[in-house]
């Protein structure tokens, strides 16, 4: 049992949660549609914005239209995994702590940063990766399929550390509410960062003040690791180095957002103390 049975029984544990925020979601359907709605609405112009772009040039940053189509679509399910799962229990961190329920959590014999960042599942966000599926998957088609086995398989992993990476980033941006108690600014910088992923890398080529840029958000904070790397070893380059540098930045990331956030655990002050 042990390592596999301690994983079973959390895999069991976060589908009954799933199932439980899924039946509230269900009892008001009218704001569950019109978050679907919203969300619809949104990939919809910014899909537009890029049609009129691909209508007076041919490429941005050395990317074609189908492959940056490609890439706004890993973007889309990227970020909408982690607007489901992560985004909603993070952002109410800091009122845990502000109004001390945090105690009751940390009480609980579960983990807690699997309790306090996993406890809920935004499903009114859950049709954003199916859309960002669909879009690549057009993408894939107007350009021939040109996809491998190899290129395939190196995809999924790296969609996986791009999730990975910006849960990390995201789980240290929230334990600062520890010491802080509210986290709106701190949020703010989340999305500020996590639209660096929106874009490829390469438009941090050419200006000397540019390419430090894009070098700190790849190497120290590497926020445009997130759906570069997926969508450039799915429709252009496959290149085993940043691969590499992809899965141990994950690595990494997680075990210091761990380290990170128990740090901020340990100096949390209950309601009681």
């Amino acid at each position: 049992m042990g390592i596999v049975g301690g994983i079973l029984r959390y895999l069991r544990l976060y589908g009954s949660l799933g199932m439980y925020t899924l039946s509230r979601e269900l009892a008001f359907r009218g704001n569950f549609l019109v978050k679907v709605s919203v969300e619809v609405i949104w990939l919809g112009i910014l899909l537009a914005f890029y049609r009129v772009v691909f209508a007076r040039t041919s490429t941005i940053a050395d990317w074609n239209e189908s492959q940056y189509l490609f890439f706004v679509g890993c973007f889309f399910a990227i970020n909408g995994l982690i607007e489901m799962l992560f985004l909603e229990n993070c952002n109410e961190f800091a009122e845990l702590v502000r109004t001390g329920d945090l105690d009751g959590l940390l009480l609980k014999p579960i983990d807690e940063q699997f309790l306090i960042t996993c406890r809920r599942v935004d499903w009114g966000t859950a049709p954003n990766v199916l859309m960002g599926a669909v879009v690549m998957g057009i993408a894939l088609n107007t350009m021939g399929w040109p996809v491998s086995f190899l290129k395939v398989a190196a995809f999924l992993v790296t969609f996986v550390c791009g999730t990975a990476i910006a849960y990390a980033f995201m789980l240290m941006l929230t334990s600062v509410s520890v010491w802080m108690v509210r986290n709106q600014s701190l949020m703010e910088m989340w999305w500020l960062f996590s639209s660096l992923a929106r874009y490829p890398k390469e438009i941090f080529r050419g200006p000397m003040w540019a390419e430090p840029l894009g070098l700190f958000f790849t190497f120290v904070v590497p926020i445009l690791l997130v759906s570069n790397v997926p969508a450039n070893v799915m429709v252009r380059a496959l290149d085993g180095r940043m691969v590499g540098f992809t899965i141990a930045a994950t690595v990494f990331s997680l075990w210091a957002s761990r380290r990170f956030f128990h740090r901020a655990l340990r100096s949390y002050r209950s309601a009681s103390s």
